[in-house]
């Protein structure tokens, strides 16, 4: 797994999740994790969560975190559970730059004083597993009462590369003891 915070800003308008983000974008190939900051517009022509698409829900910010993680050889379950696994690694890095934080985990959302601090999408394409994964960091532009890291006083790159460290330990992690192990019968 291989990871890079992007320093310029990228709108997010949901053409980022799609094979090969990384490598087209940034010659990253094969499982990767790419953050970085920027607005988010997503259209629903463009949404891939049929239930947002059905109750009209666009989704927009003037500021997020954004990340797309993108890894081969999963199925959709074992996508998602790599997203909600990502989702608590998010919470636990945030509650470790500042300890007095607590944050909510519902699924794949997070929240923060009740309100709605992240979104987040797992979905498969013909060759890899795609997620993207994106926090508040001002909560503004959104069409709904959100929090963010702003509110919450976490420096928004510093959470980023601890995200992005933090995630790549735990998937590096998990390759390994599914090869340390023998079968039984």
């Amino acid at each position: 797994m291989k990871g890079i915070f992007i320093e310029r800003e990228i709108k997010y308008d949901g053409s980022q999740l799609s094979s090969h983000f990384a490598y087209k974008n940034f010659k990253i190939a094969g499982d990767s994790i790419v953050c970085f900051i920027g607005p988010v517009d997503v259209k629903l022509s463009e949404m891939v969560d049929i239930e947002d698409v059905i109750n009209n829900e666009p989704i927009s910010s003037d500021k997020m975190l954004n990340f797309i993680i993108e890894v081969f050889g999963f199925e959709i379950k074992g996508l998602i559970a790599l997203q909600r696994l990502f989702i608590n690694i998010i919470r636990e890095s945030i509650e470790s730059i500042n300890p007095s934080i607590r944050i909510e985990r519902d699924g794949d959302d997070l929240y923060y004083k009740g309100k709605k601090l992240s979104i987040s999408i797992a979905t498969l394409s013909p060759i890899s597993g795609l997620i993207h994964t994106a926090i508040n960091i001002v909560n503004t532009g959104c069409p709904i009462e959100v929090s963010s890291l702003e509110e919450m006083g976490i420096d928004y790159k510093e959470a980023g590369k601890r995200i992005i460290d933090n995630f790549i330990s735990e998937y590096e992690g998990i390759k390994f003891a599914s090869v340390k192990v023998n079968w039984v019968s």
